[in-house]
């Protein structure tokens, strides 16, 4: 089963980019699909970025143009790279890992956009 960790969040200021990364352990995520989703404050959480086994990658309108999902298998990690950041950007990001109907979560990295 795999295990995913998430790092790269903090504080930024509108306008700012974050680099996030998940790297996973106990499997090679080269066998699964991977996406990054997000929970806002009272809000669901709401798919932001998918990325294929083959590498396909999709997004949410919302960030179209602004992040970029990518995968390095060797590496066993999956990044989003996220540029001119939102206040609406704010929030929980986490990881994903979904091979089938299993899905496996990250613990989730806080994403705080202010002034």
């Amino acid at each position: 089963q795999v295990q995913l960790v998430e790092s790269g969040g903090g504080l930024v200021q509108p306008g700012g980019s974050l680099r996030f990364s998940c790297v996973a352990s106990g499997s090679r995520i080269a066998i699964y699909n991977m996406a990054w989703y997000r929970q806002a404050p009272g809000k669901q959480r709401e798919l932001v970025a998918t990325i294929a086994i083959a590498g396909a990658a999709n997004y949410t309108d919302s960030v179209k143009g602004r992040f970029t999902i990518s995968r390095d298998n060797f590496k066993n990690t999956v990044f989003l790279q996220m540029n001119t950041l939102k206040p609406d950007d704010t929030a929980v990001y986490f990881c994903n890992a979904r091979l089938l109907n299993n899905n496996h979560w990250g613990q989730g990295t806080q994403v705080t956009v202010s002034s």
